[in-house]
Order: structure tokens, then sequence, then C-alpha cells
């Protein structure tokens, strides 16, 4: 039998949603932020999401959660009062659904990533399930990707999500001062989709071009008409030096 809603309320109010325990490392923290922010800054997709980063997911009232170092829920939305307990992790009772994707940053082997991890996000019914694994502690590659299928989870090649718009990619460059190769959101085309920080450099870029432009056609200007001075100069000589000759350039 299903618990009632004041059953689940009383449940709710029992349930450790969060513990602060900082058990985070710094590589894991900032690739977290690198595939949470992007989303709120530069993807602007036709409907609301939530993109978070190591947040409980509830998926039964009586079952202790799993907390992926981030997931991705389109159509949904956080609750105008979000410090309520009820509303401050993901109970899927309250979201009605699971988050469509997500992702595991493995940092050790004691996070079960190709384990238990695996069959509990089956059973919460996650479409889509990333283990991005870049020292390749699990013996697979850096980044592995699972398809549900049915109960169970198929791995797949391909890291565009169809469903979702987004794909996931393998990105070398510099974020926030360190350089590395990093897990990326990406479009069809396979493009990272941008930081803020990023987006501003590009508008930067794009402004500074702009502007070096301008400069150039304001230059470019000033030299024609430098041009036609110096032409319209040159003719009021040559018609000075015919009248000294007695010559009546305008009869020429």
């Amino acid at each position: 039998m299903e618990a009632s809603t004041d059953e689940m309320i009383v449940d709710i109010e029992n349930l450790v949603t969060e513990d602060d325990a900082p058990v985070d490392n710094l590589p894991s923290e900032k690739q977290q932020r690198l595939l949470t922010e992007p989303l709120y800054s530069c993807w602007h997709p036709q409907f609301s999401f939530l993109a978070a980063a190591n947040v409980g997911l509830f998926y039964a009232v009586r079952q202790p959660p799993l907390v992926p170092d981030v997931f991705l829920s389109l159509h949904v939305e956080i609750a105008e009062d979000w410090w309520r307990k009820q509303n401050r992790s993901y109970f899927f009772w309250e979201f009605g659904k699971p988050p469509e994707v997500v992702i595991e940053i493995v940092s050790n082997t004691v996070g079960n990533e190709r384990g238990s991890k695996l069959a509990i996000y089956a059973q919460m019914r996650v479409p889509f399930y990333a283990i991005y694994d870049p020292l390749q502690q699990l013996g697979g590659s850096v980044l592995e990707v699972f398809e549900l299928s049915g109960l169970h989870y198929q791995s797949r090649q391909s890291a565009w999500f169809e469903e979702v718009g987004l794909g996931l990619t393998l990105w070398q460059g510099r974020f926030e001062g360190k350089e590395d190769t990093w897990l990326r959101w990406c479009d069809r085309d396979r493009q990272v989709i941008a930081t803020g920080a990023e987006r501003a450099e590009q508008e930067r870029q794009r402004a500074e071009q702009e502007r070096q432009r301008a400069e150039q056609e304001r230059q470019r200007a000033e030299r024609a008409e430098q041009e036609v001075a110096q032409e319209r100069r040159r003719t009021e000589a040559l018609a000075e030096r015919l009248r000294q000759l007695g010559i009546d350039p305008d009869a020429i």
C-alpha cells in the first residue's frame, strides 16, 4: 500500500536531506560547476529545467537517496518556498519525475558507479546515466554513457541526448585558471555550451572587433577625404598655372 500524503510529510521531517559534510575534492567541485553554471548562463531552451550538484535524489519514502555529482531535470521548477524541508531536495513525488540525466564524477574506487549506483539509477528510471572517470580508475573509458532500456541500462557510443537537446563532450581548455580535460555540455555540433565568463569574453571580443572595423572604416574614409582634397589642390594648382600662361582653364 502506498503511503498517504500525511505519512510522507511525517517521514520527510525525519529524513536527513543534507549533512553539510565537506567531502568534495577541488577537481570535482570545479567540474560540477562547469556542468551546471553554463546551462543557466548560456543554454536557453523553451522550457524550465533544474541543474544541480550534490543534491539528494529521493525516489521512495523509505529508501535512502543517492546524491549524484550532477543531474539535469527538464520541465520542472523549484518551489517558491524552497527553504521548506520538503522542497530542499529532489523528491520524486514532489517533482513528479526523475531527472533526465545523472552524471557521476569518479575520484576514487569506492563510489561503485558501475555497480550499485548503476542499478539504483535504473530503478529510479533515470533515462541517461554518464560516468566521467578522468583517471580511468574503473578500468573503462574516460566517459561512459548509458541509456535506460526496459529495466536496465545499455551502454551507448553516442553522448548526444536527442530527447534533452544536449550532449556531453571532453574539452581540453582552461577553466578558472586551471588547464585540464573537462567534461562539458555541448550542442548537436559538439560546440560546448559557454560559461557566463566565456560568453562575456566572446561579447568583449566581438565588441572589440566591431570597434576595430569601425576604426578601419573611419581611417579609410579619412584617407579618401584626404585624397579628394589633394586632388582638388592639384587641380587648382594646375588651373592657376594655366592662368599664369594666359590660358583659361575653363575653356579647355
